[in-house]
């Protein structure tokens, strides 16, 4: 068995699955009027499926933020043990190093990795949908509920005179792919660089901001424009598709979060306070502060008078 095959063999099941999910939504949009051939409704069922991936993630998400939350309770003892061994370049000093911050994050149960774990969930839906649009183009029916039919109809979907099939790399001077992957390209990269500038400066503490970390992060922040120009090359724009929709579902998930779950001691959480104990002294909700407790009352409205008759103001005087 080779390589290919292999991966063939891996992928069957995701296939199997991305199949099953892009033929329902087809199958409804056509439904309700939909071109059953139009690129939009490949597109459109291609958003469908984000839509179920992403939602499907949304417990090893939450999953993510917590390990996350962890993660910057360790970040002190984490400096500690690189200050310990900071100038000690030899082999035993680098493998203690590594061994003590192993075993840091064994007994906290925290994970440096957990923010990769949503992404490197989805790759393999990448190449499983990659598979499925390589399959269509040399007319080959799916593993599953993808017919011939179907998949030639897939393979031969176009939006703005662009195959979905096709990348730059595939392109043949087709100006459309060329011009659509590169807009695509533009916003996957300003969506990317958005989502990880508003974790970066709003949601990050003092000490997560002197931590190794950190500097990672910013490193990840202006390296990421050449992975998408990579991909933007390579993959075609079904894939890209998923790819571009998955992000502004991040950017959007993760203003929700840094709203109203920010990271302790960050500017989120400080704006999120001041948020609620301005909406707490408009409602006369109780207010602790640091001087002890203040309660906010609020002003009571005068209440109407019922208009009096003449007879009955005279036999409240008598």
């Amino acid at each position: 068995m080779d390589i290919l095959s292999f991966f063939g063999s891996l992928l069957w099941p995701i296939k199997w699955v991305i199949e099953a999910i892009l033929v329902a939504f087809h199958t409804g949009l056509t439904a309700i009027g939909l071109d059953y051939n139009a690129g939009v409704t490949w597109v459109l069922s291609i958003v469908g499926l984000v839509l179920v991936v992403r939602a499907a993630l949304i417990p090893i998400f939450v999953r993510q933020i917590k390990s996350q939350r962890r993660m910057l309770e360790v970040a002190p003892q984490l400096k500690k043990i690189q200050d310990k061994y900071k100038g000690k370049k030899d082999q035993f000093s680098r493998e203690a190093m590594s061994r003590e911050t192993m075993e840091l994050y064994k007994r906290t149960g925290t994970n440096p990795l957990s923010s990769c774990l949503p992404l490197l969930l989805q790759m393999p839906i990448f190449f499983g949908l990659f598979s499925v649009l390589n399959d269509a183009q040399h007319n080959k029916s799916g593993v599953g509920l993808l017919d011939a039919d179907l998949s030639a109809s897939f393979a031969n979907a176009e939006i703005f005179g662009a195959p979905l099939r096709l990348a730059i790399s595939t392109a043949d001077g087709n100006v459309a792919v060329i011009v659509i992957a590169a807009v695509m390209v533009v916003l996957m990269t300003a969506s990317q660089f958005i989502t990880q500038l508003q974790i970066m400066s709003k949601n990050q503490s003092e000490e997560m901001k002197a931590s190794p970390m950190y500097r990672q992060q910013r490193i990840l922040l202006y390296l990421l424009p050449l992975v998408f120009a990579f991909s933007g090359f390579t993959f075609p724009l079904g894939v890209m598709t998923y790819w571009l929709v998955s992000n502004f579902w991040t950017m959007g998930q993760q203003f929700l979060v840094i709203r109203n779950m920010p990271t302790p001691g960050s500017e989120a959480a400080l704006a999120r306070e001041a948020r609620l104990a301005k909406r707490n002294q408009r409602k006369g909700i109780v207010d602790e502060s640091a001087e002890g407790t203040v309660v906010v009352e609020e002003p009571k409205k005068p209440q109407r008078q019922q208009p009096v008759s003449k007879n009955r103001a005279k036999k409240k005087k008598k």
